[in-house]
């Protein structure tokens, strides 16, 4: 849904010779479909010599597998010394491999996404604006515009990542300190122009941001269409959600497994199906002794001219520009880096929102 998006951006501008790898075949036909240019291989990318071999026939590297296979491929593509932008939603810190990139003199952005990715990137800019940073507050969601009975709810990337955001630990900032909260908690009524009533909870999206900006209160909220979350937090407390097998008639078997098998083909988009992604980033501080606030804000629909979902292409496009942005040398500093990173750098959110309107992508910024 998103690795396809990204390879078509690359392509069909003509400047590059982009080959798209996965395991399913039929995955790749379709990527052809969208893009005739394209060169496809077929391979198994849960080994990480395979992507090192692969990379180290290329110029740049995005990565955009599911987050169990994130970090060992993040691994594997600085092992090839190639740059390297990345949306896998990993658990763990990617951070951890900075020395190894430093030493391979090897530039990987992760994170690089929409929610996390943009929201970081501009979480990074309002910092670096700001005199001082006291809070910064993310609200995204990505929906189906027809809201049908009984989810109201279609998922726009990998289902065992859709999951992790109802079973994930959610880490906010309070005060300085770094709390931890369940996920789905809190839940809150909020309204959206555009969109209308949304409920919000929290979930795991500061990831890097509680560790890279001084900001005494941060948080990340996503946000469903009301109803939603309460009928995820009985999935969750019935444990279908659990990792851990039961034994069902003298078969053991995984509860979440049977839950995806079930779920996620009433969660599939179909062709032509049409979504939107909403999501709105503040920083409140001080300049020049004044309270300011800068909001950024993103109200994006399905894309009947490339036939991606929205959700897909707001998750492509950032990670395709940053690997341009790499491989042109644009931000070149060996290292693992958070997209905060990029955004406090004089021009690079303000180039990436250039493109992605030029894509059609449109963030609005305000300040009050």
């Amino acid at each position: 849904m998103v690795g396809s998006v990204m390879a078509t951006d690359l392509a069909q501008s003509g400047e590059f010779e982009v080959t798209l790898v996965d395991l399913s075949a039929a995955n790749l036909e379709r990527a052809r479909g969208r893009c005739p240019s394209l060169l496809t291989r077929q391979a198994d990318l849960s080994d990480a010599r395979t992507i090192t071999s692969i990379a180290s026939e290329h110029d740049v590297v995005c990565g955009a597998l599911a987050s169990h296979l994130g970090l060992s491929a993040l691994e594997a593509v600085i092992a090839a010394g190639k740059p390297y932008a990345d949306i896998s939603f990993m658990a763990e810190d990617a951070l951890q491999l900075d020395e190894m990139a430093k030493a391979k003199g090897v530039t990987a952005v992760v994170d690089c996404g929409v929610a996390p990715g943009m929201s970081n990137m501009q979480a990074g800019w309002g910092y670096a604006d700001l005199d001082r940073c006291d809070r910064i507050e993310i609200l995204v969601g990505g929906l189906p515009r027809k809201r049908e009975w009984p989810f109201e709810y279609k998922a726009g990337f990998a289902p065992a990542d859709v999951i992790e955001e109802y079973t994930r630990e959610s880490r906010i900032v309070e005060g300085g300190k770094t709390v931890l909260r369940p996920a789905l908690s809190e839940p809150e009524l909020m309204e959206f122009e555009g969109v209308g009533t949304l409920e919000a909870f929290n979930t795991d999206g500061l990831r890097s941001l509680a560790d890279t900006l001084d900001v005494p209160n941060m948080i990340e909220r996503t946000l469903r269409y009301p109803g939603h979350i309460e009928l995820m937090r009985v999935f969750r407390e019935t444990g279908l959600f659990s990792k851990e097998p039961i034994d069902v008639g003298g078969v053991s078997v995984r509860p979440l497994d049977v839950t995806s098998a079930l779920l996620f083909p009433k969660w599939t988009y179909e062709d032509g199906e049409e979504d939107l992604t909403v999501m709105r980033v503040t920083c409140e501080g001080i300049k020049d002794g004044r309270p300011l606030r800068h909001c950024f804000e993103l109200l994006d629909f399905y894309s009947t001219d490339a036939q991606a979902t929205s959700m897909s292409r707001t998750t492509a496009l950032p990670c395709a520009i940053v690997a341009r942005l790499l491989l042109e040398g644009g931000f070149s500093e060996p290292g693992v880096f958070a997209p905060e990173a990029l955004g406090q750098e004089p021009g690079i959110l303000e180039q990436v929102h250039s493109a992605l309107r030029e894509r059609g992508v449109l963030f609005r910024h305000s300040q009050s």
